[in-house]
């Protein structure tokens, strides 16, 4: 069975907007080596959309964006690799090695986690709450800013029920951020 991991970057006092952290070499080496540790990547529709708008290599040019640096590369062609599944309901079709998941999201969820291999990603805010409202995420890990933003929404809000977790790892980068992993309690 493969499980099922999230990853995301937070600030102190629990906002996720990705404007409001911050990332260097050594956050995108972590985060290129989190993601070749899946098969497959998990993605609702915007997370699919602001991936691949940033992410994927231009197709006509092949140079890229002026805002990516040599040290991006590796995460950039990580992502552009991966299979990705796409849970939406408002999406025709996907590409770039992507496939829609549509109808009971826990039995698909569950389906694609019974398949043999190395494990899932899924990143985002909705949908990995709507897993972790189903009990399907296997591991969680939290990549702390050293930032107050004061502002911004936090992760899993209208969470129905708790769910206890205990930690099983912890990286601290240069930057002062710390990977904080958690497994949820049986």
């Amino acid at each position: 069975m493969r499980p099922l991991r999230y990853s995301i970057n937070v600030t102190l006092d629990g906002c996720y907007d990705h404007r409001a952290g911050s990332t260097d070499e050594e956050m995108h080496r972590h985060a290129t080596e989190t993601l070749a540790q899946a098969d497959a990547l998990l993605f609702g529709r915007v997370i699919y959309e602001m991936m691949e708008a940033a992410w994927r290599p231009p197709a006509e040019t092949g140079v890229r964006p002026d805002w990516m640096t040599d040290w991006m590369e590796p995460f950039a062609r990580t992502v552009h690799a991966a299979k990705k599944y796409v849970v939406s309901s408002t999406l025709d079709r996907v590409d770039w090695n992507a496939e829609l998941l549509r109808g009971d999201l826990g039995k698909a969820v569950q389906q694609l986690k019974q398949e043999s291999g190395k494990g899932l990603y899924v990143a985002g805010v909705k949908l990995p709450l709507a897993l972790a409202e189903l009990g399907l995420i296997d591991e969680y890990e939290f990549i702390v800013q050293p930032r107050l933003a004061g502002h911004g929404p936090t992760l899993f809000a209208g969470l129905s029920k708790h769910v206890d977790l205990k930690l099983v790892g912890r990286l601290e980068f240069r930057s002062g951020a710390v990977a904080l992993r958690y497994e949820p309690k049986k």
